[in-house]
């Protein structure tokens, strides 16, 4: 048995890590995890608000980091719209925008009672990187003249009586570089008072957490902030577990999914690494190594 572990072709091991990572994937597998608390302040922000207060939720990144930061953006959207707050979409990334557009098709399909123009709206984006966000602080439509759909600002109720970015009840980035979360600390939540709480991928968490709890309420970091995001959510919500919304395009339990496949992967790893240690020390323990 030892000499057939250690002669194990290792394309074999390429094809149970294949297998390790497919096979969750395949059945859906959620591992369990325990919520931080971290992620509990984030929810809590949201949910402490009271019903219908405005809240700005940027899209700050691109197709490269949607593994990660997907999940979270879709997670925020439905707790919004749970709330039943008025949602103001932007971005900060060009190709931000895309995404926005996916939380108002989500919106559309799940809450088919919301209206864009009065239950949430987008400014789409805008170029200045946090020039933009100095800018929207002072007066928003100097800057922002029409929304995404080229509507003039003044005829949508969600913006008639807007003057500036300091009208906001919270601040929610979901960043994956500069310009993000951290111009949005520095240019708005910092100098306004702005309550603020993020979403980031797992390189950049570690940049923000001096800025947690002020004026940083919480940050959800990487998919495993996502994933404890989503199970904060459906204990609060139940129906979002229902079967129509788990077939719909975005599912709610996205991030707990993708946990599954790193979950059993790391597991494979760990067990590769104990196998190949004992093997290395019964052979140096008969003078073969």
């Amino acid at each position: 048995m030892m000499n057939l572990l250690r002669n194990l072709d290792r394309r074999l091991i390429f094809l149970i890590m294949g297998l390790a990572v497919a096979i969750p994937v395949l059945l859906r597998f959620e591992p369990p995890s325990e919520v931080s608390m971290m992620t509990r302040n984030v929810f809590n922000a949201v949910e402490g608000l009271p019903d219908g207060s405005r809240v700005l939720l940027s899209f700050d990144f691109d197709p490269g980091s949607q593994g990660e930061l997907l999940p979270m953006a879709m997670s925020f959207t439905r707790h919004l719209a749970e709330k039943k707050h008025k949602i103001y979409f932007m971005c900060l990334w060009p190709l931000g925008e895309p995404f926005i557009e996916d939380a108002m098709k989500l919106l559309q399909e799940e809450y088919p009672h919301l209206k864009y123009g009065i239950d949430y709206m987008s400014f789409g984006f805008k170029p200045g990187n946090e020039a933009v966000i100095k800018n929207i602080i002072v007066d928003w439509k100097k800057l922002f003249i029409t929304d995404s759909r080229k509507q003039d600002l003044n005829e949508i109720p969600m913006t008639a009586n807007i003057k500036s970015a300091k009208q906001m009840n919270l601040l929610i980035s979901v960043s994956a570089g500069d310009p993000g979360t951290k111009q949005w600390i520095q240019y708005a939540a910092t100098p306004s008072g702005l309550p603020m709480v993020s979403g980031c991928t797992g390189v950049q968490a570690p940049l923000f957490y001096p800025y947690i709890p002020d004026p940083l309420a919480g940050l959800l970091a990487a998919i495993k902030g996502a994933a404890g995001y989503e199970k904060v959510m459906s204990d609060r919500y139940p129906d979002l577990k229902e079967p129509e919304f788990v077939k719909a395009r975005f599912s709610s339990t996205a991030a707990q999914q993708r946990m599954g496949p790193q979950f059993v992967a790391h597991l494979l790893m760990v067990l590769l690494i104990v196998l190949g240690n004992i093997i290395f020390f019964v052979d140096r323990s008969r003078g073969n190594a």
